[in-house]
């Protein structure tokens, strides 16, 4: 045998372990089970969603038409809900009338899946965006919501809605810009020769209530009450009425904030290793720092461009995620990506069946941002007594 069949020969079982090693984590079964259980709850409690409403059906009836052929297999309806039917015209050249749905088919996929895809890309979002300003700050306590990232993009919301209406179509885009604008403004508060878990959560506190301070104020400027109801909406985080614009509103950015998330998960590990053993392994500390705390922005604006404030989901999953999973952020993201919509989703169909238990209207609608305060409240409570040293990651 010639050297280089030998060397070839040699080389190819190393290679063959490193890669097995470099994927080694995808086959945990703690991970996989985690995944696994969350997307049940997904299709379980998104079907249920489903189901209510002025029309009513089985939930047999709601799985047929969500994997209906007429559907699935027709790509110019895949198209018209996904990309606007001027787009799908456009990229099928595509004139005529659409073939006709089935009554539940159609009420399903126009009118009541969207509200599911979109609880699904906002767990997303707001688990990845938490997860990541955990490894940032070194702060386990941190999060888009108590870091002052969601009362910034909230504001800059608002602005947009009373002031600035003709910027409706951009609230990604301004979500982003107040959300990192608000970030900027706690972390030059927090900085002293460096920053602290301590004081990264209190100036994070005093921006988030001047911020909210201000929402306020912007009630006061609506004189139309139908932006003011909207505005409430905003503020307590709601899935009510939204639909497939929104869906292609959020789902670019989702796409984008995740495989940076994803792709970024060594970064991440690095980070929590301290400010120094990072400089040592050659990590340049603060552009990391600041491009990581763009993506956990760009996430948390995205969700709340289309949802408004839905408190907690940032903090609460990283913290499940990591009981179950470990701190190594490869296992992490991967679980938050499926945890978050699975409690988005639950929370979502509890605001639901809570409303029904009061009221007996099928057909209510209740902010989701309550059903998370009221999980989030009494688990951050958890975590205060169960940690002595609460903070520091």
């Amino acid at each position: 045998m010639s050297k280089s069949n030998q060397s070839t020969s040699s080389a190819n079982p190393r290679s063959r372990r490193a890669e097995q090693g470099q994927f080694a984590w995808l086959r945990d079964s703690a991970l996989v089970s985690l995944c696994l259980g969350s997307v049940a709850i997904v299709v379980l409690g998104g079907l249920l969603q489903i189901t209510f409403g002025s029309y009513s059906m089985p939930l047999a009836r709601a799985w047929h038409a969500v994997v209906s052929p007429d559907v699935l297999f027709d790509a110019r309806w895949l198209l018209k809900f996904f990309l606007g039917e001027p787009l799908m015209r456009g990229v099928t050249g595509f004139t005529g009338e659409l073939p006709e749905l089935a009554t539940g088919t159609l009420i399903v996929w126009d009118m009541r899946l969207p509200r599911v895809l979109v609880a699904v890309f906002v767990g997303m979002n707001l688990a990845v965006s938490g997860a990541i300003f955990q490894a940032v700050t070194r702060n386990e306590l941190a999060s888009p919501f108590i870091l002052g990232v969601s009362s910034g993009a909230g504001l800059m919301i608002l602005l947009s809605l009373v002031v600035f209406s003709s910027l409706s179509a951009l609230l990604p885009l301004v979500a982003a810009l107040g959300g990192a604008t608000a970030f900027l403004v706690v972390y030059a508060i927090a900085w002293k020769h460096g920053t602290s878990p301590v004081r990264l959560v209190l100036a994070g506190v005093i921006v988030s209530t001047v911020f909210q301070s201000l929402q306020t104020a912007m009630f006061f400027f609506a004189s139309d009450l139908g932006v003011v109801q909207t505005a409430i909406a905003w503020t307590t985080g709601s899935l009510t009425g939204v639909g497939w614009e929104q869906v292609r509103m959020i789902l670019p950015w989702t796409v984008v904030a995740m495989l940076l998330a994803t792709l970024s998960s060594r970064q991440l590990d690095v980070l929590l290793l301290g400010e120094q053993t990072a400089k040592s392994l050659g990590v340049s500390v603060e552009k990391v720092r600041f491009a990581l705390s763009g993506v956990a922005v760009l996430a948390a604006a995205a969700s709340i461009a289309v949802a408004g404030i839905v408190s907690f989901v940032g903090l609460i999953v990283p913290h499940l995620v990591r009981n179950v999973v470990g701190s190594s952020y490869k296992k992490l993201i991967v679980g938050c990506l499926f945890v978050g919509p699975a409690l988005m989703v639950g929370a979502d169909l509890g605001a639901r069946l809570g409303l029904i238990a009061i009221t007996g209207a099928s057909s209510g609608q209740m902010p989701v941002g309550i059903v998370t305060g009221l999980i989030g409240g009494p688990y951050f409570l958890y975590l205060m007594r169960k940690k002595q040293e609460l903070g520091e990651l």
